[in-house]
């Protein structure tokens, strides 16, 4: 049986058009509620969300879904999708849900689930769901429908987790950050975390209206934070997407530093800390210098496929604890569950002040290889994988870069095209390779 409704991250889609739609957000609520009593008949369920418009319709039909299965609800209100992930697990709740579309725009909304340790689900469990949805509905008898509550003071108690992801002599006095919330779900507690360690903080996209959120703001939009902090003579710029649980970050001079470079900072901290690090997991995207960095200090690098669900079954699978994307999806698998911007962000200052040195200061050395990348529109039924003009090009290009750059090329999962990508040294010569490869694959 293929998946029908679920994706790499949950469901997702634009708002009003299936499977993002009232109607069906309360059948996915019992069908989810149906598996869930199967093994827990008194289960319990964490329900948060982003500053979607969206986001309230969509909760009171998952609400209404899950009380015709006999399941309580507990509501959040707007909070991060790492935040719903930690008190689902600190609750002893059952499942935890969170309604948000990540770094899409307000017109796009979606649902994922953590289980009651705050992780990902497995495809087994989404499969089970997907086969309750095909059955017809068991509603509970009244007296045993569900209840709803509101759950008081979510965002603290998550502030709280944050804080303590870091040592207590950790203090941030002394600088002064600007914090972007995207107009998302962080907009109340991230500039709380930053602020009650010490920190300076100065507020851009935190004013959510229910339509605005990721636009011109976040993760995705970094020039706002890049014109902020230097507006503000700011030390520093934390930018977070819409549900918080991807991260870019500035300097004073305006540099902006990737995922990929941030990872690099976090393992280099553990390691000056006298922290075990066996290896870390990036992606197929993740830059070659990165790699090259980390094996030059006895680090390995793995890659997993572009995703942080599959960065976390690698981590899983070999007992590593750090991981991330170039997007910014960071894991710190001793400090969270999940992705988590703001741990994230906490983590990277915290190797800023424990070495002493700016964030430029410790990625001294390491530069990331210019990246080419070209997006083909292939020919209808082709087959890229058996294309021999596009075979030899892609070996023409591996031996013309040798160790200093490498070959990517992938299908994207999104649209028909072929993404080929190319990163040198040189970045003359990475763009010569790729646009033959292009030029290859075009041509079927």
């Amino acid at each position: 049986m293929s998946r029908t409704y679920f994706g790499t991250d949950g469901i997702r889609g634009t708002v009003g058009r299936p499977p993002i739609t009232p109607d069906f957000m309360l059948r996915l609520g019992h069908a989810v509620g149906q598996v869930l009593r199967r093994s827990q008949p008194q289960a319990t369920v964490l329900i948060g969300k982003d500053t979607r418009i969206s986001g309230y319709m969509l909760e009171s039909s998952l609400e209404a879904g899950f009380a015709s299965a006999g399941v309580d609800v507990l509501l959040s209100g707007p909070l991060p999708t790492p935040g719903v992930a930690y008190l689902t697990r600190a609750l002893r709740l059952d499942l935890g849900v969170v309604i948000s579309a990540s770094h899409n725009a307000f017109a796009d909304n979606g649902i994922k689930f953590f289980s009651a340790r705050g992780e990902k689900l497995p495809d087994e469990w989404e499969m089970a769901v997907e086969r309750e949805l095909l059955q017809p509905p068991q509603w509970v008898e009244s007296g045993r429908l569900g209840k709803a509550r509101r759950l008081a003071d979510a965002s603290g108690r998550y502030i709280e987790f944050c804080k303590s992801t870091v040592p207590h002599s950790l203090s941030l006095r002394g600088m002064k950050i600007v914090v972007d919330a995207a107009h998302g779900a962080a907009y109340h507690v991230a500039p709380d975390v930053f602020h009650e360690l010490g920190a300076s903080v100065v507020k851009i996209g935190c004013t959510p209206d229910g339509l605005n959120i990721n636009a011109g703001f976040g993760a995705t939009s970094p020039q706002a934070l890049v014109a902020a902090v230097a507006e503000h003579r700011a030390d520093y710029g934390v930018a977070l997407d819409g549900d918080a649980d991807r991260l870019q970050l500035v300097d004073a001079e305006g540099r902006l530093y990737n995922g990929d470079e941030l990872l690099y900072v976090m393992a280099m901290d553990r390691l000056a800390q006298r922290q075990p690090v066996p290896g870390v997991v990036g992606t197929l995207m993740t830059n070659v210098a990165i790699e090259q960095a980390l094996r030059e200090r006895g680090i390995s690098l793995v890659r997993a496929k572009v995703g942080d669900r599959y960065v976390l079954e690698e981590l899983a699978a070999r007992g590593w604890q750090l991981g991330g994307e170039s997007s910014g999806h960071l894991l710190a698998l001793d400090r969270h569950t999940t992705g988590d911007g703001i741990v994230s962000a906490l983590q990277v200052l915290q190797a800023v002040r424990q070495g002493g040195e700016t964030l430029a200061g410790l990625l001294d050395g390491v530069t990331l290889f210019p990246q080419t990348m070209i997006n083909v529109r292939l020919p209808e039924g082709s087959d890229w994988k058996t294309n021999a003009a596009l075979a030899d090009a892609q070996a023409n290009a591996e031996r013309e870069l040798g160790q200093a750059g490498r070959v990517l090329i992938r299908a994207s999962g999104t649209e028909p095209v072929l993404r080929v990508m190319v990163e040198a040294r040189d970045a003359a010569l990475g763009r010569r390779c790729a646009e033959r490869m292009a030029q290859a694959a075009a041509a079927g």
